[in-house]
C-alpha cells in the first residue's frame, strides 16, 4: 500500500514538487548556527504563519458564539429601555414573551411584510447605497449623511395590548455617532426612556449619557408640541419645572455642551418628518 505522502504526489504533483523543496530548505535552515540571521528570521516568520493559522482558526470557529453574544447585547438594550430588565431575566425567553420587531418604511410610515425582522441589520443598511438614501445636508441635522430606507422597530406588548414603542436612533455628538434606543408609551408621544448604549463621548462630560440618573430624567417627558412639531430637547443647566414647557424640556450634560447639541439633534431628526414622524402619527391616529 502507498503511504499518505506518496498517495499525496500521486494525486498532485505540484503540491509533491512544494512539499520536496520546503523539506530541502528545512533542513538547510535547521543545520544552520543558532545565531544565523537567516535561521532567525525563518523560525520567527514560521512563528508568524503558525500563530495566524491558530487566529484565523478560532476566529471562525468562535464566529457563530460572537454573533449570539451581540444579538444578546442587544436584545438586553431593548429590554433594558423598555424597563423589562432585571437581574436574573432570561434575555432570550423575556425578549420572545414580550418585545415583536417590525419593519417600518419610514417614508410611508407602514409595516413592510417582504423583509424579515431576523435578518435585517439597520446599520448595515444605512451604509449600503442599494438600501439607504442620502440626508440632504440642510435637514441632517443629526449629521449622519445616510439613513435607511427601512427601519427596525420593537413594539411591546401585553398579550394583545401594546404597551410600548422602541425607536433606534442615532446622532453625532462631539467625538462619535451615538446610537440607542427610545422607548415611547402607547400614545406614541410619552416618553419612557433613552438608552444611547454606543458611542464613544467623553468619560465624566458626554459620557454621561448611560447615567441612569440622567436617563430617568427622561420619563414622563413629551416629544410633540400642541402644533405637531418635535419639541422635546436639551437645555443649558437644569429645567425650570415651573415653566409651561418643562414637559418638553431635559436637563443638558454638565460640560459637554456639544453630545448635548448632539442628543438634542438625534431626537430632533428621529422623531421628525425625516424620521419616524409619519410612523408615529399613523400609531396614533389607529389607536
Amino acid at each position: 500500500m502507498l503511504s499518505a505522502e506518496k498517495k499525496t504526489c500521486k494525486y498532485n504533483e505540484h503540491l509533491c514538487k512544494y512539499y520536496e523543496q520546503f523539506k530541502v530548505y528545512r533542513d538547510k535552515v535547521l543545520a544552520l548556527n543558532n545565531d544565523s540571521l537567516e535561521k532567525t528570521v525563518a523560525v520567527a516568520l514560521a512563528l508568524c504563519l503558525v500563530c495566524a493559522v491558530l487566529v484565523s482558526l478560532a476566529t471562525v470557529a468562535l464566529r457563530p458564539l460572537q454573533n449570539y453574544n451581540k444579538a444578546l447585547d442587544m436584545k438586553r438594550n431593548i429590554l433594558d429601555v423598555a424597563g423589562l430588565l432585571d437581574d436574573g431575566t432570561d434575555i432570550d425567553q423575556a425578549f420572545k414573551e414580550r418585545i415583536e420587531a417590525k419593519i417600518v418604511d419610514l417614508k410611508t410610515g407602514d409595516y413592510v411584510d417582504n423583509i424579515d425582522p431576523a435578518e435585517y441589520d439597520q446599520r448595515k443598511a444605512a451604509k449600503d447605497p442599494a438600501q439607504n438614501e442620502v440626508i440632504p445636508v440642510d435637514k441632517d441635522i443629526a449629521n449622519i449623511r445616510f439613513k435607511a430606507k427601512y427601519a427596525k422597530v420593537f413594539l411591546v406588548k401585553n398579550g394583545d395590548q401594546l404597551q410600548s414603542i422602541i425607536l433606534p436612533v442615532n446622532g453625532y455628538g462631539l467625538w462619535s455617532t451615538m446610537y440607542g434606543f427610545m422607548a415611547l408609551d402607547a400614545d406614541a408621544q410619552t416618553v419612557q426612556s433613552i438608552n444611547l448604549y454606543d458611542q464613544g463621548e467623553t468619560p465624566g462630560l458626554g459620557g454621561e449619557v448611560v447615567n441612569p440618573n440622567w436617563r430617568a430624567l427622561w420619563k414622563g417627558k413629551k416629544v410633540y408640541g400642541e402644533n405637531g412639531e418635535v419639541a422635546l430637547t436639551l437645555v443649558k443647566g437644569t429645567v425650570d419645572t415651573s415653566r409651561a414647557d418643562a414637559v418638553y424640556r431635559v436637563d443638558g450634560l454638565a460640560g459637554a455642551t456639544l453630545t448635548s447639541r448632539g442628543v438634542s439633534n438625534l431626537v430632533q431628526y428621529w422623531m421628525g418628518d425625516e424620521g419616524f414622524a409619519t410612523y408615529l402619527n399613523k400609531i396614533r391616529n389607529d389607536g
